[in-house]
C-alpha cells in the first residue's frame, strides 16, 4: 500500500503521524510512505531524520480576522491543491492521512477530489479550522476525545485515540529516572511546560523553590530550553534544593514519564494521551494562548473524570501549586484514584485503531 501522510506546524501534529507510520510498518514492511509538509515547518527536519521521503508545498494558515492576507492564502491553497494532486498522482497514493496543521488542507482536499480514500486525525477536544473544513470531504475522521465527536458528521467519525500514546507503553518502571541520577524509591513529581517551556509555570516554581527543600518527594523540573539560562541564574541566588533536579529539556520524555508519580504540565493533546495511557495523575495548567482555548477543554476532559486537577494560568501562584502537589503526592488513596481514572481514559491501542480505519477504507477503494 502507498500511503501519504501530511501534518505540520507543531510536534503535536507530527509525532502522532510518525507513531502511526511506525505502527503500519510493524504490521507490513511492504508499505511505501510519502510525507508532505512545508519547507519551513518543524516537520521537514523531524521527518527527514526518520528517513521518510519528504516533499513540500507552500501554504499559510487563514487569519481569523478579515485581512487581505487571507486572499493570498486562498491563492496559495489553490496552488497547494494543484501541487498536491501532482505529487499524489506521481506517487500513486492508495490512502492519504492528515494529522493536523494547515498543510493538511490542500493535501487532503486534493486526495478527496482525486477519489483517493482519506482520513483526518484530530488530536484535540475542539477541532481546528482545517479539520472542520476537511470533514466534509474525507472518508473518515479519527478523534482522540469523545468531546470532539460533536463537531463532525456522526457516520464518519471514529474514536481512535492518539497513536503517540501507544509508543509510551514500550517503557516500564523507573529506569529513566535512574539514568538521570534520581532516587527511584522516592515519589517523583515531573514539572514541565512543553519543549519550549512555560513562563508562568517557571515563575510559580521559582517562588516556592526554597519551600521545596523540605518536601518528602523529589522534583524533576524541566524549564524549557529558552528559559533555562534565566531560571538557572535565579536558582543560583536562591540555592538549588537537593531534591530538585533542573533540566532544560528531556530527549527521552516517554521513558521518564513511565516512572513519575505526578505530572505538572500544560494540556497539549499528545501529552494528555501519554499521561492517560500510563495512568499518571496530573495537575494541568492549560496554555491560554492557543486556538479556541482548546487546551483548557482538553484539560477538562481529564479533570471532569477525576484523572487530573485543573488550574488556569491566571489563577496560578507558587503557593497554590505547592498546595496542589502536596494534596496529591502525599495522599496515596487520592493518587491511586486519579491513576485509575486516567487509565480509564487512555487508549493504549490507539495506533492499531487508526491502522484498522486505514485498512477498512483502502479495501473499499
Amino acid at each position: 500500500m502507498k500511503i501519504v501522510v501530511s501534518g505540520g506546524g507543531t510536534g503535536g501534529h507530527i509525532y502522532p503521524a510518525l507513531a502511526l507510520i511506525r505502527e503500519i510498518n510493524s504490521k507490513n514492511k511492504n508499505n511505501s510512505f510519502l510525507y508532505i509538509g512545508t519547507e519551513k515547518g518543524l516537520e521537514k527536519d523531524i521527518v527527514t531524520r526518520e528517513n521518510i521521503p519528504f516533499k513540500s508545498i507552500y501554504i499559510t494558515g487563514f487569519r481569523r480576522k478579515i485581512s487581505f492576507e487571507n486572499v493570498k492564502t486562498v491563492t496559495r491553497f489553490l496552488k497547494g491543491v494543484r501541487d498536491s494532486k501532482r505529487m499524489l498522482k506521481e506517487f500513486k497514493a492508495d490512502v492519504v492521512i492528515g494529522t493536523g496543521g494547515y498543510v493538511c488542507g490542500p493535501v487532503v482536499y486534493a486526495a478527496a477530489k482525486l477519489g483517493i480514500p482519506c482520513i483526518v486525525h484530530e488530536q484535540n477536544s475542539v477541532p481546528g479550522l482545517t479539520n472542520k473544513f476537511l470533514s466534509r470531504y474525507v472518508t473518515k475522521i479519527a478523534v482522540c476525545f469523545e468531546e470532539a465527536k460533536q463537531f463532525f458528521p456522526e457516520n464518519k467519525t471514529v474514536l481512535t485515540g492518539n497513536p503517540r500514546a501507544s509508543e509510551v507503553l514500550h517503557f516500564h518502571g523507573k529506569g529513566g529516572l535512574k539514568k538521570l541520577g534520581l532516587n527511584p524509591a522516592i515519589p517523583t513529581v515531573l514539572i514541565f511546560g512543553g519543549s519550549r517551556g512555560a513562563r508562568a509555570i517557571n515563575e510559580a516554581v521559582l517562588k516556592v523553590m526554597s519551600e521545596l527543600r523540605e518536601k518528602p518527594y523529589q522534583i524533576l523540573y524541566v524549564t524549557g530550553e529558552i528559559h533555562f539560562e534565566q531560571v538557572a541564574k535565579e536558582i543560583e541566588m536562591i540555592g538549588n534544593p537537593e531534591n530538585v533536579m533542573i533540566k532544560p529539556y528531556l530527549n527521552n520524555m516517554p521513558e521518564i514519564l513511565s516512572g513519575v508519580d505526578l505530572a505538572v504540565t500544560r494540556a497539549g493533546a499528545t501529552t494528555l494521551a501519554e499521561l492517560t495511557v500510563l495512568g499518571i495523575p496530573s495537575i494541568l495548567i492549560p496554555s491560554p494562548y492557543v486556538t479556541n482555548n482548546h487546551q483548557e477543554k482538553n484539560a477538562r476532559s481529564l479533570s471532569d473524570h477525576g484523572a487530573a486537577e485543573l488550574v488556569l494560568e491566571k489563577e496560578l501562584t507558587g503557593s497554590k501549586l505547592i498546595s496542589m502537589i502536596d494534596s496529591i503526592i502525599t495522599d496515596q488513596k487520592k493518587r491511586e484514584s486519579m491513576k485509575t481514572a486516567a487509565k480509564n481514559l487512555g487508549l493504549p491501542d490507539a495506533a492499531n485503531r487508526v491502522y484498522s480505519v486505514i485498512s477498512e477504507i483502502s479495501k473499499k477503494n
